[in-house]
């Protein structure tokens, strides 16, 4: 058998470089849809496995079962929100034309009572009561640079619903082949790291199990609750004030943007019983969910620190988009759990006196 030149083994590493180069610019448009969709499958993983034991190992029917399943989940928010937002668009034109035609109304009397800022906002804002042509002229300002938001956050939205759907349906894919891609993952692991790397590759399907039961199911949570509470009160727009609820979720003190600002409305509409029922709603139930439930969960997971929370929501909105809000903290909690398992497996073999894979690898 001829052996292979260096000038050979240096030309495969090119090509080999290339072809990895040239795969990674094909598939980088779709890249954090398949890291979701992955992210997806591991998490839903054991309820896949009992639904086709149930269907007797159709393979394709239970993996039809669960994306039918995460898109429900997943996707019926935005299409009701849609709706919602189609149907009150009138409503809303018309409360413009009114607010454009005789000014804000007087300020509520609560407003001059807020601390520091209280007799400033409430003089700014009387100055605009009734004065049609300084309402005009105030918007003027305003109109081009919301206009420029809107489109943004509008394009944004759209790309991470595109996005959402092209990873479940990946999804499907990695649900029929979830068998043939744990195994090669698995070999993988152990060729890398030996038995320790089926062990990290097991605490990590653990932590992205833990972190998106905790933060997303979290999320599920308050915003259908902070939705139900807001459509028993009344409120026409309680499907996206739920949907809001939804993604200000992994947010500290997100969820009272929502719940107290709905509140303090209904409160100043006259509605004394459903504004103080709201307030009541939401730091009783709502937060109560986020308190009690995420801690919960995600110990079964990774102990998440909240700067590395925080972090992944902003990171991950910036890198991702509006996926990112999930994306980012799960991938930062895959990490830190693997630093962490790594770092203590290194320190149990110096205290019971045992080489490290770098002693026997010098040593070899």
């Amino acid at each position: 058998m001829i052996k292979p030149s260096r000038i050979d083994q240096v030309l495969t590493l090119v090509v080999l470089a290339l072809l990895i180069v040239g795969c990674y610019f094909v598939l980088r448009p779709f890249m954090s849809a398949i890291v979701w969709a992955a992210i997806l499958t591991v998490t839903a993983w054991p309820l896949f496995r009992r639904t086709r034991d149930a269907l007797r190992g159709h393979t394709a029917l239970a993996a039809t079962s669960m994306v039918l399943l995460i898109a429900a989940t997943l996707l019926a928010p935005f299409v009701i929100v849609g709706a919602t937002i189609a149907e009150n668009f009138d409503l809303v034109a018309a409360w413009t034309r009114q607010l454009i035609e005789q000014g804000p109304p007087e300020p509520p009397a609560w407003v001059s009572s807020l601390p520091l800022v209280g007799e400033r906002v409430a003089a700014y804002w009387g100055g605009f009561a009734h004065d049609t042509a300084r309402v005009l002229d105030e918007a003027r300002k305003w109109i081009a640079p919301a206009r420029d938001y809107l489109l943004k956050g509008g394009g944004a939205v759209l790309g991470g619903i595109v996005q959402l759907t092209l990873s479940i349906l990946i999804a499907f894919f990695f649900f029929t082949n979830g068998d043939a891609l744990i195994g090669r993952l698995g070999g993988a692991a152990e060729r890398i790291a030996g038995e320790r790397g089926r062990r990290l590759a097991h605490t990590a399907a653990l932590t992205v199990r833990g972190v998106v039961l905790g933060i997303f199911g979290t999320a599920l949570a308050q915003g259908i609750l902070m939705g139900i509470g807001l459509w028993f009160a009344g409120v026409n727009a309680a499907p996206l004030l739920g949907l809001l609820t939804f993604f200000l979720s992994p947010v500290p003190v997100g969820p009272p943007l929502v719940w107290i600002p709905a509140g303090l409305w209904l409160l100043d509409q006259g509605s004394t019983g459903m504004g103080i029922y709201i307030l009541l709603w939401g730091l009783l139930v709502v937060s109560t969910v986020d308190n009690v439930m995420k801690p919960m969960i995600i110990s079964r997971g990774a102990d998440l620190p909240f700067a590395l929370v925080l972090l992944g929501i902003l990171g991950g909105a910036i890198a991702f988009g509006l996926i990112g809000v999930f994306l980012g903290p799960v991938l930062l909690a895959v990490g830190y759990a693997l630093l962490k398992e790594w770092a203590v497996d290194i320190a149990a073999r110096q205290a019971a006196g045992g080489e490290l894979p770098s002693d026997r690898d010098d040593g070899a």
